[in-house]
């Protein structure tokens, strides 16, 4: 009776601990400074590097990004940096964030294999050219793939549209974000018809050149463009068409780097997606990014 029982409790004994010791039960590390929070998944298979809004910080991107929960538990370690405020990035920039993810990287002895960087609206145009400065200098990091939510590419189709945003005052909110980019481009690039060689230089995209100065490496990589036309909602709330909208710049982009010989880009259109995280329905939102497809994309 005794041996019966002593064996039965070396069993449960040794079954717990054989199953503390299993993948599964490992913890998701997280370090979570000013400047970024990384979360580091016990079986890494990818790492996504993300970039917020332009307004927006971290706690902001968990919120409104519901594909990041628990993304860690598929094997996804990520990387969500405070950086914003940012339509493009000067030289200087592009070496000190380059060297800020290498260090931060390094500090926590996170692997560099697998990198992926996304980011949503202005975001996504620091994550296009912080991959294309990468792959240009040929990096010990070497983004696999890149994706943009709604991102505005070309700062002169963006400055031009909010000329037309200032004299239709389609709403108020448009109007006042017209202002403010007229008046940010303006003071730091100058107006297209003056110093296009600007927008040249710093737009990831231009159109009316189809010059792709700050993405043409992105050809090698795997590159996701998401976007939700709406084109009812964007009629009636912004007075704007299909060609004033990021979702038209995004599909040139596409169809240039498909001309340059790529073959892993994807222009990814989606419809009744958009939806904030107070449950106001907005195209401009990150919840057109499906989870379970992203994951797979990631993976492969």
């Amino acid at each position: 009776m005794l041996k019966n029982t002593f064996l039965a409790c070396l069993a449960i004994v040794i079954i717990a601990l054989s199953y503390s010791c299993t993948p599964s039960a490992q913890k998701i590390r997280t370090i979570k400074k000013e400047k970024y929070e990384l979360k580091i998944a016990p079986n890494q298979k990818a790492i996504l590097i993300i970039f917020p809004c332009y307004p927006c910080d971290i706690e902001h991107t968990k919120h409104e990004a519901k594909f990041l929960e628990n993304i860690e538990k598929e094997g996804i370690t990520t990387l969500i940096l405070n950086i914003n405020q940012k339509l493009w990035l000067i030289q200087t920039e592009k070496e000190e964030y380059s060297k800020l993810i290498h260090k931060i990287l390094d500090s926590n002895k996170v692997e560099k294999k697998n990198i992926f960087l996304g980011g949503f609206s202005s975001g996504g145009n620091v994550a296009v050219i912080l991959a294309n400065e990468f792959l240009k200098n040929k990096d010990v990091i070497q983004p696999k793939g890149v994706f943009v939510v709604d991102s505005p590419l070309d700062m002169e189709q963006l400055y031009k549209n909010a000329q037309k945003g200032i004299i239709e005052k389609a709403s108020e909110d448009s109007y006042n974000e017209s202002v403010f980019l007229t008046n940010f481009i303006e003071q730091n690039l100058g107006k297209p018809s003056e110093n296009l060689v600007k927008f040249r230089e710093y737009s990831p995209f231009l159109l009316s050149e189809n010059s792709t100065s700050n993405m043409k490496y992105l050809k090698n990589i795997k590159v996701r463009f998401y976007t939700e036309p709406a084109l009812e909602w964007q009629k009636k709330n912004r007075n704007r068409s299909y060609e004033e909208l990021n979702a038209y710049v995004l599909e040139k982009a596409y169809d240039l780097l498909r001309s340059l010989g790529s073959h892993s880009v994807e222009f990814i259109k989606t419809e009744n997606k958009g939806i904030r995280a107070n449950g106001t329905v907005h195209p401009h939102s990150w919840s057109i990014v499906d989870k379970s497809n992203l994951l797979v994309w990631l993976k492969e």
